[in-house]
């Protein structure tokens, strides 16, 4: 046994041990045993040793017990230090009651009053003599738990903020295991328990009193703070549940912000849940920080109650915390008087307080379950009569054409090639949008993220969004305009006519004579030019436009539209604006595509008459027998 410079030798029984043993141990049977016996009793006559020397904890006490005299060490720079004094009674509690002193204090060799130190043994240091525990509880983990957790603690700590070096003592940390944790007395008691409550209650006076002064001055007279500190409630935010306890970060870092918000939903659920909602939480959630975060409207250490004078939320002080992001410096408009009225908590589940919200989600509601009732109930009765006429090999001929001497394998042009142009361009403006809203929309998926990242952040995607939204726009109002001018030239042209989109009477019968043939009630309808279900389509785009395209535009200038309308005009429009478009695409990938290239009549191959132009008579006699019918009776048919 290695022994230090100036240390007790080993007693004589455990040198005579030793030997024995290293003739003994020459038995492959018997070392494994042997080692243990003697590690054991070697332990015993060590400490026994120890004790012979005065090195027991009630010989350490007589000096180091709370009460009795200072005592001090030199702190480098001819300055000294007060060491901490032992209270027996508070020992004896901690999960450190068993052990010795010296266990820690391997470098104490004597215990006189100026200890004599052993060579080349470090100081007691908590995280080494943890992780050397830890690593020698892995072979044999069972009910030593705990000590993985510290030295999980222990890895977290390592890579903290509080680990990087002191700016005024570059050799030592920031902070240390003992100025957080009285190494002494130290036990955190268990979770739910009364004294967990008032171990709680103790931690802002730990992190403020040494180090965070000022904090803990600006926290005492927060509302958090009236709570902990006034009222001495363990309910109310303490350090660790914003900060964390091991892994501090950087309060500037964007590990940290973005942790921050999630801290503070742990209390706040519900105004979490709201703040996702809004553009801030949804750039936030997508893994950016540059919107406003929780602490940016309310505060960090002094945050109070909104209707509380000195808060930042509170109606006088709103517009300039609004205006702390929304300014030139920050690259964005100045914020107008209608950030005043925005509730960045707004929801829909109260009516007295947020009206317009309540109203417009149950509108909202009301016409998503109308429009997906009714016509995901169409496709999926289409789908099985279709289905079962395919299985039982009907075929239905709606128009006679013998006799008229028709070339069957022409086909017929549905579409010139500008409206096919512009379909193409508007099928892939519409996917854009749908991509770049729902990552936005939906930014609490796996997904969204990945999509953001892989398009350059929340930013590019917005404006490409933006882009998209703007191109989509021009060429509804570019085909709008073209339409008009050609329909009102026409001065034949009938406005409910047979070739015109308008609905007319001949469209709700279709639509009632439809549901009677899935049901095998009556023949299928003779559609016209335009079917109903098609007629639905085309205008629904004129209502999505507007609706998605008003909201929008006013989201994407909102110091203009604070100008003129109430703030609370964002939460309806952000509302209404991704509603309608999830309802725009849901049904854009259900029922249109169902509709026109997916059902059995369809397959195989799908239909691809928009990008063609063409198909064939014998497709096109089937699909609009009606319009067939009068085309061959007028002789117009040979024109296409």
């Amino acid at each position: 046994m290695k022994v230090a410079k100036g240390g007790n030798k080993p007693p004589f029984a455990l040198t005579s041990l030793q030997s024995l043993f290293c003739i003994l141990d020459k038995k492959m049977e018997t070392r494994i045993i042997f080692k243990a016996f003697l590690a054991l009793v070697a332990s015993v006559l060590l400490q026994t040793s120890a004790q012979a020397d005065g090195l027991t904890n009630a010989a350490c006490q007589t000096c180091h017990e709370t009460g009795k005299h200072k005592i001090e060490v030199p702190a480098g720079d001819d300055e000294k230090r007060a060491l901490a004094a032992v209270d027996s009674k508070k020992l004896a509690k901690s999960v450190h009651a068993k052990m010795e002193c010296v266990a820690c204090h391997t470098d104490i060799v004597d215990a006189k009053e100026k200890h004599a130190k052993a060579e080349n043994v470090a100081k007691p240091d908590c995280a080494t003599c943890h992780a050397k525990l830890w690593d020698e509880a892995k072979a044999n983990p069972a009910g030593k738990e705990r000590l993985g957790v510290v030295a999980q603690n222990i890895d977290a700590y390592k890579a903290s903020f509080h680990a990087r070096p002191d700016a005024d003592n570059p050799d030592r940390a920031k902070a240390t295991c003992g100025d957080c944790h009285a190494t002494h007395d130290f036990a955190v008691p268990k979770k739910g328990t009364p004294e967990r409550d008032q171990w709680r209650l103790t931690i802002p006076k730990t992190c403020g009193a040494k180090c965070h002064d000022e904090q803990l001055e600006e926290y005492e007279g927060s509302e958090h703070g009236a709570l902990v500190m006034g009222k001495d409630d363990p309910k109310g935010a303490v350090c660790t549940d914003c900060h964390t306890t091991h892994e501090i970060r950087g309060a500037s870092s964007d590990p940290f912000k973005l942790s921050n918000v999630e801290a503070c939903g742990d209390c706040h659920k519900d105004e979490l849940h709201s703040y996702r909602d809004t553009y801030h939480g949804q750039v936030n959630k997508l893994g950016y920080t540059y919107t406003a975060k929780c602490s940016n409207c309310h505060g960090s250490h002094g945050i109070a109650k909104s209707d509380d004078p000195a808060s930042k939320v509170h109606i006088k002080n709103r517009l300039k915390t609004c205006q702390e992001c929304h300014n030139e410096k920050k690259g964005l408009p100045l914020a107008t008087e209608g950030f005043i009225t925005y509730g960045p908590h707004a929801h829909s589940h109260d009516f007295e307080k947020y009206p317009q919200m309540w109203i417009a989600t149950k509108f909202m509601v009301a016409l998503l379950i109308g429009v997906f009732a009714f016509f995901w109930a169409h496709s999926g009765l289409w789908y099985y009569r279709e289905w079962m006429d395919r299985k039982q090999g009907k075929r239905a001929v709606h128009v006679k054409t013998e006799g008229l001497n028709l070339d069957e394998k022409k086909h017929f042009q549905r579409f010139p090639w500008g409206w096919r142009i512009a379909h193409l361009v508007f099928a892939l403006v519409t996917m854009t949008l749908v991509l770049t809203g729902t990552s936005a929309l939906f930014a609490e998926s796996s997904w969204a993220p990945v999509v953001s990242n892989a398009l350059g952040g929340p930013k590019m995607l917005g404006l490409i969004h933006r882009v998209a939204a703007a191109l989509f726009v021009g060429i509804f109002v570019i085909h709008f305009v073209y339409v008009m001018q050609r329909l009102l030239r026409d001065k034949s042209f009938r406005w409910f006519g047979p070739d015109s989109l308008i609905p007319n009477w001949k469209d709700l019968a279709d639509c009632i004579g439809m549901f009677k043939w899935f049901f095998g009630k009556g023949p299928r309808p003779q559609f016209e030019r335009w079917a109903y279900y098609e007629k639905f389509d085309y205008w629904a785009v004129f209502w999505g436009v507007n609706v998605i395209g008003w909201s929008g535009l006013m989201l994407a200038f909102p110091h203009v539209t604070a100008t003129y309308l109430p703030g609370w005009i964002f939460n309806v429009a952000t509302l209404v604006h991704g509603e309608e478009a999830f309802l725009a695409a849901v049904f854009l990938f259900t029922v249109h595509f169902f509709n026109n290239h997916f059902r059995p009549d369809k397959l195989p191959p799908p239909d691809v008459v928009m990008f063609t132009g063409t198909q064939t008579i014998e497709e096109f006699r089937k699909d609009h027998p009606a319009h067939y019918q009068r085309m061959v009776e007028t002789g117009e048919l040979e024109k296409y």
